[in-house]
């Protein structure tokens, strides 16, 4: 049995690697697709004076994304099928809980919603890391960027539903 900061041997390690982006990133259009006008309206909402330029969600997301992709693959890759799929089930629950909370806010305007939404994300997202720390240690190091920036995004969140109630 290998331990967590190991990773046995498989044939299949590139193709599996294409299987995590692909799903992470099907994920990432899910939530692409309702926030297709997130630029116009997030320029139109109240924003704190910390609040990063519309511009930066994009590229940000996106080297997010690649690094919870490469850490389900490490996970997929230093366990057996059965004593991984727990954590990978918590991989997938945290992906689809992102995506509902580009839904909620930029496609629904429902900013209470929203917040306590992106507070079960955080959770999810902190427990993934435990869960994938146990099983390959770099793999939960990769998920410490997402958490730092869905942190930021819940204050960023809370304080943009406050400053816009009319429209949140």
């Amino acid at each position: 049995m290998p331990t967590p900061t190991s990773a046995p041997h498989h044939p299949l390690q590139l193709p599996a690697l294409a299987g995590w982006l692909i799903l992470t990133f099907i994920f990432a259009a899910i939530g692409a697709y309702a926030s297709a006008q997130a630029a116009d309206f997030y320029l139109q909402l109240d924003r704190p004076d910390w609040a990063p330029p519309a511009w930066l969600f994009g590229p940000a997301w996106s080297a997010l994304y690649l690094l919870m992709a490469v850490a389900a693959w490490r996970v997929q890759r230093a366990t057996t099928t059965a004593s991984g799929r727990p954590a990978l089930t918590l991989y997938v629950v945290q992906l689809a809980a992102n995506a509902l909370w580009t839904w909620l806010f930029f496609g629904w305007h429902l900013g209470a919603w929203a917040f306590v939404e992106i507070l079960l994300l955080w959770v999810l997202i902190a427990a993934t890391i435990a869960a994938f720390w146990r099983r390959d240690r770099m793999a939960g190091l990769l998920l410490v960027p997402y958490i730092g920036w869905v942190s930021f995004a819940t204050c960023l969140c809370y304080s943009i539903w406050q400053r816009n109630p009319s429209v949140l």
